[in-house]
């Protein structure tokens, strides 16, 4: 039996407590890939995680943070290991958006949670998803369904967007390129802040990797416009209701009816997304 790994304490506990680390099932959930993948990857040179005594591979968020940029690499790029190589080599210690972390989602969903007294077991429960994915969530940011996100969101009487910090106050233009991005803790899911601050609408702008889905139908209040600048969306409504669409389209639908989404395209699709009031 292996050693359990330590858990992460709140730095106002314990401020000297060392990083978590994390077993090769929650690094490869919050990668979006299997535990196998994990493993070829360290084989061809890609990553290289810490060992127990054991032989329990063991990875830190930096080592999270590089598989979620392989992974779009691999994806997103469609780039062979050796130029996945290359391309991590060149990027040295540089940030780019793939290999942002969410570990301030993964703490406020983690407060909110603790303020409210309840256990993950409980909160898994009441969402319907799974307790390690919930705790993987906490911990990394990252390795849920979009569905599960905002079922979360709408669980604690918040709003994905208020999670993201998006109610600072910001410059009332935004210009080409300066958006403001979002690490979404879903794989092949990249959001950019179109209207910072307090306001009646929530506007962003959706870019979708081939793949990428809400892997199920939520709901909430309000009324949201989605028209497609590029690729093909497809949305399904109460369940059954499925529409696609393609460059210049759009829907305008109630919010409360269940809605589901997927890139339809071979390669990624953009979307203009407005939901108003802001409950996203």
């Amino acid at each position: 039996m292996t050693d359990p790994l330590p858990k992460p304490v709140s730095s106002d506990t314990e401020p000297d407590a060392p990083p978590p680390l994390f077993r090769v099932t929650e690094a490869a959930r919050a990668a979006g890939v299997a535990p196998s993948t994990l493993r070829l990857w360290e084989t061809q040179g890609l990553v290289t995680p810490q060992r127990r005594a054991s032989g329990q591979r063991l990875y830190a968020a930096a080592d999270v943070a590089r598989l979620q940029r392989i992974a779009y690499l691999r994806r997103e790029a469609g780039l062979n290991p050796a130029a996945i190589r290359a391309a991590l080599e060149s990027e040295n210690s540089a940030p780019t958006e793939a290999a942002i972390t969410n570990e301030p989602l993964g703490a406020a969903l983690r407060q909110l949670r603790q303020a409210r007294g309840e256990t993950l077991e409980a909160v898994a429960q009441a969402v319907g998803a799974s307790a390690s994915g919930l705790s993987t969530l906490e911990r990394t940011g990252a390795g849920v369904s979009f569905k599960t996100l905002a079922d979360l969101a709408q669980y604690y009487g918040t709003t994905v967007s208020r999670l993201s910090g998006q109610e600072e106050e910001g410059h009332p233009v935004v210009r080409a390129g300066a958006a403001r991005i979002w690490p979404m803790p879903v794989e092949g899911v990249r959001v950019e802040v179109l209207a910072e601050g307090e306001r009646q609408m929530d506007c962003h702008r959706f870019i979708l990797a081939p793949g990428a889905a809400s892997e199920g139908g939520y709901g909430h209040a309000g009324e949201e416009f989605i028209t497609v600048i590029e690729g093909r969306f497809r949305i399904t409504l109460d369940g059954d209701e499925l529409h696609e669409l393609g460059p210049g389209d759009s829907i305008y639908f109630e919010s409360r009816r269940p809605h589901a989404w997927a890139n339809a395209a071979d390669g990624r699709t953009v979307v203009i997304w407005v939901n108003t009031p802001p409950t996203f």
